[in-house]
């Protein structure tokens, strides 16, 4: 369970692989914006930074633009984007 002052973040297919995990808590007490936590979450996963430019994360189950604001207690997804045949 997440405090207020914690992000519940999770992560999908060839992230999770990556980070070797599904899921995790992170102390995050101020708001920022989604661009800041990326930031955040590559400086966390150096070996993710090479897919960095394919990203997509998603606040509150909402797909989130680089601006928009990450606050704490929200949930964070991050995973690349699928595709379909």
């Amino acid at each position: 369970m997440t405090s207020p002052l914690t992000l519940r973040v999770l992560y999908f297919a060839q992230v999770a692989e990556r980070t070797g995990q599904r899921q995790e808590n992170w102390e995050w007490p101020q708001e920022g914006t989604v661009q800041q936590w990326t930031e955040a979450l590559l400086q966390r996963h150096p070996n993710l930074s090479d897919m960095a430019g394919r990203l997509h994360v998603a606040v509150n189950q909402f797909h989130a633009k680089p601006t928009d604001p990450v606050r704490p207690g929200d949930e964070v997804a991050v995973f690349e984007p699928v595709t379909g045949g």
